[in-house]
């Protein structure tokens, strides 16, 4: 997984466990814990909202500005 990272080859993994659950577990307390250690796997999410982990300006509401009146 490294070497595919390092070299280009992948910029992420979905990763399909061998069987349901328990190999998702295993999977999550055996590799998890060496890709953390290398900086390969983020220890913690930056944002509360999926805009906040991109790093993305909230929009402008264009509904809150006052409406000009029309004659």
């Amino acid at each position: 997984i490294q070497e595919w990272f390092d070299n280009g080859a992948a910029d992420g993994f979905n990763i399909m466990p061998p069987y349901l659950q328990g190999g998702f577990d295993l999977f999550a307390e055996e590799v998890v814990p060496i890709l953390r250690r290398r900086g390969l796997f983020r220890p913690d999410y930056e944002g509360a909202t999926l805009r906040n982990h991109f790093g993305l300006p909230r929009p402008e509401n264009t509904f809150s500005q006052p409406q000009k009146a029309s004659a």
